[in-house]
């Protein structure tokens, strides 16, 4: 497993597809949340080396998250719609959909929310646009404005992981006291664990505050590009897309968060909710 996370690491993946030498097939994905999950798991003190991550492989890795999480490779062909595509992201929650050629097996290309709504985003231009766009934010209702998954500065990095691990979200805004984005910006799953725990070799470590964290940096730290709930859907997905981010944080005039819209949102609101379908929700 060590050596694995280190190789995506190394060459800048989130995620690689898995291929089972017996069945002759791939049968999932290794990717940084998996990581974040053993880490979870088998952490206890700064004293204590966590040897599962030196001695876990993958497939003994797969057989103890497997117990809990029963799932199959989720992919899609070649022939499939752009529509199928979005569906099968947001209905599953992956961030990751490999298009897999049905006679070779092979996989051909990796789908993500980012990829597709550029494309959406850049092709869209030729075709009239829909008249929801106009809608602003607050009366749209894209995105999430309850119980908003946040970190402070001076909880400490395990902190940030039990919160990736039990609200499933792979991003937390970093807010001081008040609850203002503030200085911090916002961390990344990737980011915390790549650039920072994996490449310093300090996942041992997990009792330093995410202020330390931040200082230790060695990544760029998706900055917290905002919006406002006066903003139009149109706004948003152009901000979203021209800034390369995977949310936005939406704040209001005193720069107090108040929601995030993520691009599994936008993706829902222009893609499956015109045909009816809440795949958020399913």
């Amino acid at each position: 497993v060590k050596k694995a996370f280190f190789a995506l690491v190394a060459n800048g993946l989130r995620a690689a597809p898995l291929w089972n030498s017996k069945l002759q097939r791939f049968v999932g994905m290794l990717t940084i949340t998996d990581f974040i999950n053993i880490l979870h798991c088998y952490y206890k003190s700064p004293m204590v080396q966590i040897y599962e991550l030196e001695e876990h492989k993958i497939d003994t890795w797969r057989d103890v998250f497997l117990q809990y999480h029963s799932r199959s490779l989720i992919s899609i062909s070649p022939d499939a719609s752009l529509f199928d595509a979005v569906y099968s992201l947001l209905k599953h929650k992956i961030h990751r959909l490999p298009v897999i050629d049905p006679e070779s097996g092979n996989v051909l290309h990796i789908l993500t929310h980012k990829r597709i709504l550029k494309f959406l985003y850049i092709f869209g231009s030729t075709v009239p646009k829909p008249r929801f766009l106009k809608r602003k934010i607050q009366d749209a209702g894209v995105g999430t404005f309850r119980d908003i998954a946040t970190v402070q500065q001076s909880a400490t990095v395990y902190d940030a992981l039990s919160i990736f691990v039990e609200r499933r979200v792979s991003a937390l805004p970093v807010v001081d006291e008040t609850g203002k984005t503030g200085l911090t910006a916002i961390h990344r799953l990737f980011c915390l664990f790549g650039q920072n725990l994996a490449a310093q070799k300090i996942y041992n470590n997990l009792s330093m505050t995410m202020r330390e964290a931040v200082r230790r940096r060695r990544c760029f730290v998706e900055g917290v590009i905002k919006c406002y709930p006066d903003e139009t859907l149109e706004t948003a997905i152009e901000r979203i897309v021209q800034a390369e981010v995977h949310r936005l944080v939406l704040v209001d005039r005193d720069n107090v968060v108040r929601g995030i819209i993520s691009l599994s949102d936008l993706l829902q609101a222009i893609v499956l909710s015109p045909a009816g379908i809440d795949a958020l929700l399913s």
